[in-house]
């Protein structure tokens, strides 16, 4: 068969993988891409003529302006990998999307000879000797850990999967939901601005760090540019479904925040106010407040304070004690800004995860529309201020369930 023969084969076997399943543009662009590398192979295709021969758009297509071609590159760069990282693995060709440039690359798995040849023998040498009988044993009962790890892996990957897959990423256009909880953040003509916490740590990264102390530390030792690798993920998912709407986020840490900035901005804030301090000096939420404790076997750990509760809610919503940790509470709360055009989306956790999985919530159809339910009484309704609190489970430092747990119109 004939190397381009090959390659267009490979290219088929993506398109009728389940990752690419059911994103017919993703499909498009994936042939289209190929092609144009097979006859082209040293001339990468331009934004203009993806945008006007793959998606439609018409020939006054400014890339400069309009970022859908970027956006949708960027996406299906992202499925690839995600192909070859599982139901790809063993695929004897690798096809690839570099940054910077669009055309395709194919790459040739190969094992060499002499490596063969080698475990051949090793093979041959191991086959004319006797196990003993402990070996054997040993064996077997490996074998049986090894298919009870491997069930408990599978169960918690599928678990982890139904509640990442439902994702931004996965649309191809904003569903209704998404354009009503939405709307306030993408209709304006400016992007948003995302503030991520990134709260005082003093000591060095070489030699140990922790939170900074006020009556114990001095100014001077700060540390104020690292964040938890929940609010990278965040920013993540909504760097995701805001390409859905074609528009961008801007991004800045809590610290480098001014008031100037929002007054004449929407904001999405991810992080608590114990580490995103500039949200105790805007609008804030009032039903589900973050307060330390001041007393009890929790004495100085955070949590929600549910200041009103309502039939069988809890109190206070605390993260599990345990190491791993293994649950966590999160709140998300929209709210006008500090002037009646402008508006703030609070998504944060008692930890780093609960930020993510508040992040992942919103970015999620189905839990915007139960969402939107409880606040409108419509999965599709206008979006009013509240304030809610989300049940986040958590598996090997991974968000892997959601639940509603409490919820306030404002």
């Amino acid at each position: 068969m004939r190397e381009n023969d090959r390659h267009l084969k490979q290219i088929e076997r993506l398109i009728s993988s389940r990752v690419l399943h059911g994103s017919e543009s993703l499909c498009k662009l994936l042939q289209y891409l190929a092609k144009h590398t097979l006859d082209h192979p040293n001339a990468p295709a331009k934004e203009y003529q993806l945008a006007t021969e793959v998606f439609g758009r018409r020939s006054d297509f400014d890339p400069h302006s309009d970022s859908t071609i970027r956006v949708q590159v960027g996406r299906l760069r992202v499925k690839l990998a995600e192909y070859y990282s599982a139901e790809g693995a063993e695929d004897p060709i690798v096809v690839e999307l570099p940054k910077g440039t669009y055309i395709l690359s194919f790459h040739e798995r190969t094992v060499s000879s002499a490596k063969l040849q080698a475990n051949g023998a090793a093979d041959s040498e191991n086959a004319r000797r006797p196990f003993p009988s402990s070996w054997l044993i040993a064996v077997a009962v490996l074998s049986i850990l090894l298919a009870i790890a491997a069930a408990a892996i599978g169960t918690m990957a599928t678990t982890r999967r139904s509640f990442a897959n439902d994702l931004a990423g996965n649309y191809e256009t904003p569903p209704p939901a998404f354009q009503a909880f939405w709307k306030p953040f993408v209709s304006g003509s400016e992007e948003p601005w995302v503030i991520f916490s990134n709260a005082a740590f003093v000591g060095r990264p070489e030699t140990g760090m922790r939170y900074f102390k006020a009556g114990r530390d001095t100014q001077n030792a700060i540390w104020d540019h690292y964040t938890g690798v929940g609010e990278v993920l965040a920013v993540h998912s909504l760097d995701q479904l805001f390409g859905l709407f074609h528009r961008q986020l801007r991004v800045k840490r809590g610290s480098l925040f001014s008031l100037d900035d929002a007054k004449n901005n929407d904001l999405i804030f991810l992080g608590s106010p114990s580490e995103n301090l500039t949200l105790g000096e805007l609008p804030s939420t009032q039903e589900f407040v973050f307060q330390r404790l001041s007393s009890g076997p929790r004495k100085g750990d955070l949590a929600i304070v549910n200041r009103h509760p309502q039939g069988a809610e809890a109190k206070e919503f605390l993260a599990s004690p345990s190491s791993p940790l293994l649950e966590d509470y999160a709140v998300i709360g929209f709210m006008p800004g500090l002037t009646a055009e402008r508006s703030v989306l609070i998504l944060a956790g008692t930890t780093t995860f609960g930020t993510q999985a508040a992040a992942e919530y919103v970015s999620r159809q189905n839990s915007v529309e139960d969402l939107l339910a409880r606040i409108t009484g419509s999965k599709t309704g206008e979006l009013t201020p509240f304030e809610a609190v989300v049940h986040v489970k958590v598996a090997r430092g991974v968000p892997v369930e959601a639940e509603l747990v409490a919820v306030r119109k404002r």
